[in-house]
C-alpha cells in the first residue's frame, strides 16, 4: 500500500503538500467570505462615508468644501443637538428601569409556575413586539387624543377633564408609555430564557434548606440571569438612544409638542431630509453613536464588574 511521504521543516513539523495547505486556507475563506462582504458593505462602507461627508460642508457659494473637524465644533456648541441628547437621557433614566422592572415581574411570575394559563399570558405579553412601531404609536397616538380619541370620549361620557396625554409637558412620558408597551414581551422573553436554564439541583437545595419565595428569587434566579440583565439594559439604553418612530409619527398629531430636534435621530433626519445640510447630519449621527458607544460601554463593564 502505498504511503503519503512528508517533507519535515527545519523545526521538526511536517508539512504537507503545498496544493492541500492552499486549499485549507481558501476554504476558510469560501465560509467566512460572504459574512465579511456583507458586513463591509452594510456596516464598514457606510460608516466610512458617513465620517467622510462629515469633512466636508456644502454651501450655495463655493460648493463642497473640505473643513476638517469644523463641523464636530459646531456640533459640540449645538444647542439643539445637546437638548436632545439630554432629553432622550431623561427619558431611558425613567423608562428603562420601569420597563425592565415589569419584564423582570412577569418573566418570574411565568417561571414560578404557579400562574394560570401561563402559556397563553406569554404569547399574550409578548404579542405587542410583533405590532411595527409605526402602527403602534399611531394606535397609541389616536388613544391619547383629547378631541378624538379614548381621552376625548371618557371626557364627554363623565365630564372629567382629564390631562393631555399630547401636551407638551405630558408627551414624553406618553411616548414611554408607547416604548414600554412594545418592548416589554421582547425584554420578558430574554429573562424568561434565562431562568429556564438555571438547574433545578439549585431549587432543590433551596428548598431542604428551607428557602422562601423571595429568598430563591433573591439568591439564586436574579444572580444566575445578571448576564441577560446586562444585555437588555444595553439593548435598552441603544433602542432609547435611538428613538425616533414615536415622536415622528405623533409630531403629526401634536405638532406644538414635538419639533424637530425632539430626540438625536429625529434631529439627524431633519437636518438631511428637511434642511438638506447632508454634511452636518453625518457629523451629528457619528458624535451620536460615539456617545452611545461609550454609554452602553461603561454599563457593560459595571454589569461584569459585578458579576465577577
Amino acid at each position: 500500500m502505498a504511503t503519503l511521504q512528508l517533507s519535515t521543516a527545519a523545526g521538526g513539523r511536517p508539512v504537507g503538500p503545498p496544493g492541500r495547505r492552499s486549499r485549507h486556507s481558501w476554504a476558510g475563506w469560501g465560509f467566512i467570505g460572504p459574512f465579511v462582504l456583507v458586513f463591509v458593505l452594510v456596516f464598514l462602507a457606510p460608516l466610512l462615508y458617513s465620517v467622510y461627508l462629515s469633512l466636508y460642508r456644502t454651501q450655495l457659494v463655493g460648493g463642497t468644501t473640505f473643513v476638517g473637524l469644523d463641523n464636530y465644533q459646531q456640533a459640540l456648541q449645538d444647542g439643539q443637538f445637546w437638548g436632545s441628547v439630554i432629553r432622550v437621557g431623561l427619558f431611558l433614566l425613567i423608562q428603562v428601569p420601569i420597563m425592565l422592572g415589569i419584564a423582570l415581574l412577569v418573566a418570574l411570575a411565568i417561571d414560578s409556575g404557579r400562574l394560570y394559563g401561563k402559556d397563553f399570558f406569554r404569547i399574550a405579553v409578548f404579542l405587542p413586539y410583533a405590532v411595527p412601531a409605526v402602527v403602534a404609536t399611531l394606535m397609541w397616538g389616536f388613544m391619547y387624543g383629547p378631541r378624538f380619541g379614548l381621552i376625548g370620549d371618557i371626557n364627554d361620557a363623565f365630564g372629567t377633564q382629564l390631562p393631555n396625554p399630547l401636551s407638551s409637558d405630558l408627551i414624553l412620558a406618553s411616548i414611554g408609555n408607547i416604548v414600554t408597551w412594545e418592548f416589554v414581551g421582547y425584554n420578558m422573553l430574554i429573562f424568561y430564557a434565562a431562568l429556564r436554564v438555571i438547574p433545578h439541583a439549585l431549587y432543590e437545595a433551596a428548598e431542604i434548606d428551607g428557602a422562601g419565595p423571595w429568598r430563591v428569587i433573591s439568591a439564586i434566579k436574579l444572580p444566575a440571569i445578571r448576564g441577560a440583565l446586562v444585555i437588555a439594559t444595553i439593548f435598552s439604553i441603544i433602542g432609547s438612544f435611538q428613538l425616533f418612530n414615536e415622536p415622528a409619527v405623533l409630531q403629526k398629531i401634536a405638532p406644538n409638542a414635538i419639533t424637530t430636534d425632539y430626540t438625536p435621530n429625529y434631529y439627524t433626519y431633519s437636518l438631511s431630509f428637511s434642511g438638506q445640510q447632508h454634511n452636518y447630519s453625518a457629523t451629528v449621527a457619528i458624535v451620536m453613536g460615539v456617545i452611545t458607544m461609550v454609554v452602553a460601554y461603561v454599563v457593560q463593564l459595571r454589569g461584569m464588574r459585578k458579576e465577577a
